[in-house]
């Protein structure tokens, strides 16, 4: 009985143990290399790599759950994530396994709020580190358009981004797929789960079909006729 009663004991301490490990299995790490340029000073004085390691986890732990990765077996095999504010990329920024890098001159050069704005292009580039789908395969534009998704769902969508029904085609990337994502998400809670999970296997535009029963195009026409755009 004193075994038994020992065992009982143990086991919230042992979840626990467990738990924790889970929480510490990911490391989350920010640099800024050009601490003396225009945009390092703005980073360290605005946003800090102590709040940017924060974000880096938030972020995971968002797009985990939006992903319905609850198990890190579930997820891209990375046991850390890490942020460099750099001078020498073009883009805002970029992600490559594991590693992103953020551009200093657009911390320098944004006009607003750069604290929320590196936030949400934290948010994407995350996204990119634990999606399936690959940058340079055949879908490029679904690739953005999960990030931005993740994005807009953290409530990180910036002004100036396409409304709902805004955009030439489905797969135009960024807002505009990010915005038809959620429209196809609202059909059926879940979907770009289910999607990111099939985009392990590679693209194929059955998708849509095994999901939602519809064909892309004919979801596409279906969204655009709910969000009909001014005419100009």
């Amino acid at each position: 009985m004193k075994i038994a009663i020992a065992a009982a004991a143990a086991a919230p301490l042992l979840l626990l143990l467990a738990l924790a490990g889970t929480a510490r299995a990911v490391t989350f790490d920010a640099t800024n290399t050009v601490p003396d340029s225009a945009g390092g000073q703005r980073f360290n004085q605005d946003v800090g790599v102590d709040y940017a390691k924060q974000v880096l986890s938030d972020a995971s732990s968002f797009i985990w759950t939006t992903f319905n990765q609850p198990n890190p077996g579930d997820r891209r095999d990375y046991d850390s994530v890490t942020l460099a504010v750099v001078d020498n990329i073009e883009p805002v920024a970029q992600t490559v396994g594991n590693a992103i890098q953020l551009r200093a001159q657009y911390v320098a050069g944004f006009d607003g709020d750069v604290k929320q704005e590196v936030k949400g292009v934290l948010y994407h580039e995350a996204t990119h580190v634990w999606q399936w789908i690959d940058h340079y395969g055949e879908k490029p534009g679904l690739f953005e358009g999960i990030a931005d998704y993740v994005r807009l769902k953290a409530d990180l969508a910036p002004g100036h981004w396409v409304k709902d029904g805004g955009g030439d085609r489905w797969d135009q990337g960024y807002d505009v797929t990010a915005r038809f994502l959620d429209y196809c998400d609202s059909l059926k809670p879940g979907f770009v789960a289910e999607m990111n999970g099939k985009l392990k296997d590679g693209y194929s535009d059955d998708y849509f079909v095994q999901i939602l029963g519809k064909s892309v195009d004919e979801l596409w026409s279906d969204y655009k006729a709910k969000y009909p755009q001014p005419q100009s």
